[in-house]
């Protein structure tokens, strides 16, 4: 991409978006999301670009606003995706700035960010949805509740007798859809096994993050029949080499590696050695979904269901329906003024 303009202005801001109900995983329960909005301006047009950051890693927005006062400068000379990837570290700032600069740039150029990813159409996705980590009666029933659902993530905290009620009370409640677990690094490798066993049992085809970050070499020892995808263990482009032969597959998300630019890449990668794509979110508006919603053209797995979450998503928002997700080009990235 070359510069985007000789000029340009930089609006920078943090919003709150509250949860619908509190939301539960291993060592963790949201009420809400804090996020920070982009809006960059050639005076003619503007491009937006939401960010939620990364809370496990202390990328929160107080630090995206400081990151991204700190070079307000060359930001607004006109800065270029590659050029950001050079001065700013992965994360969410990166994220906001990367996804309003592509967002400008259609409506710069009249073409939409799908095609200037190199895709030749786009397509409806099918996207999971997730059940936070519950009592697994109440579980059950949220699965009965997102009755469109073609598939199903279901959130675990590391307490295996509990973990393995929950899977066996949604399977029970959903047997017709695709299903996933994400352990959110809760599991060791005395219990690893014995949830593998139930997941197989149950007819679970993902197995997202089960042990601790930093603990990627323990995973030599695992060769199961079931797909292990890394989240917290993949950041950015340089991680994913180290995952071969540990991983399937590679949670990329937008707010881990700084941006769309970053995450074509590391799809690009993850094709070249093997590994598996998924598509994941921090939560957030449709505004955060809508660039991810294009690297999910590209994904084996799509988890696009932030806006679910929050009590209320922006006025032109993605839609759900029938377990199928869709992004219009007005929402983000189309060539509209």
């Amino acid at each position: 991409m070359s510069r985007t303009s000789p000029r340009l202005s930089l609006d920078v801001f943090a919003e709150s978006l509250p949860y619908k109900a509190p939301f539960r995983i291993s060592g963790y329960t949201f009420t809400e999301v804090q996020v920070v909005i982009v809006v960059l301006s050639d005076l003619q047009r503007r491009g937006t670009g939401e960010a939620a950051g990364v809370y496990y890693l202390g990328d929160v927005p107080d630090r995206m606003l400081a990151l991204i006062e700190a070079h307000r400068a060359e930001i607004e000379s006109g800065i270029s995706r590659q050029r950001l990837r050079e001065i700013m570290p992965a994360g969410g700032a990166r994220n906001a700035v990367d996804c309003a600069l592509w967002d400008l740039e259609a409506k710069r150029t009249g073409i939409p960010v799908w095609r200037q990813a190199g895709l030749d159409r786009k397509k409806l996705l099918t996207t999971t949805f997730t059940l936070g980590a519950e009592d697994p009666a109440v579980m059950a029933a949220g699965a009965k509740a997102f009755s469109q659902a073609r598939a199903l993530k279901l959130k675990l905290t590391g307490d295996l007798d509990t973990d393995i009620e929950r899977v066996r009370a949604v399977r029970a409640a959903r047997p017709d859809v695709w299903m996933g677990v994400d352990a959110n690094q809760g599991f060791t490798t005395d219990t690893l096994g014995r949830l593998v066993s139930i997941l197989i049992d149950s007819g679970v085809k993902l197995l997202e993050q089960p042990l601790a970050r930093g603990k990627e070499a323990d995973m030599d020892v695992f060769d199961y029949p079931i797909t292990v995808a890394a989240d917290e263990s993949v950041q950015v482009l340089a991680d994913i080499e180290g995952l071969v032969g540990r991983f399937d597959a590679v949670n990329i998300k937008l707010d881990k590696c700084g941006g769309l630019t970053e995450a074509l890449l590391m799809e690009a990668e993850c094709r070249r050695l093997g590994l598996e794509v998924m598509v994941g979110n921090m939560v957030g508006s449709s505004w955060a979904m809508a660039p991810a919603f294009v690297l999910g053209q590209l994904c084996d797995v799509v988890d696009l269901d932030g806006p679910l979450f929050i009590a209320k998503d922006r006025a032109a928002a993605i839609s759900y329906d029938t377990g199928i997700i869709d992004c219009a080009d007005t929402i983000w990235g189309g060539p509209t003024t």
